[in-house]
């Protein structure tokens, strides 16, 4: 069998945490444009990483088999 192929634009969205059975990191949304009608308490709430909610969890695993 040939082998699977990584979703080259989730490998660029998500990472993985140590363990197996550990969560996926995100980058925020709502944070590329359009900024200045955004409060400056949004956009500071905005910043950083997060997790990817469990009910995603499993189509990112089958986009990205081999992390």
């Amino acid at each position: 069998m040939p082998k699977m192929k990584t979703k080259s634009g989730a490998a660029k969205r998500f990472k993985f945490r140590a363990s197996r059975n550990g969560s996926i990191k995100r980058a925020q949304a709502f944070k590329r444009h359009i900024l200045t009608k955004k409060t400056t308490k949004n956009k500071r709430q905005l910043r950083g990483v997060t997790s990817v909610h469990p009910t995603n969890v499993a189509s990112v695993r089958t986009m990205m088999p081999y992390a």
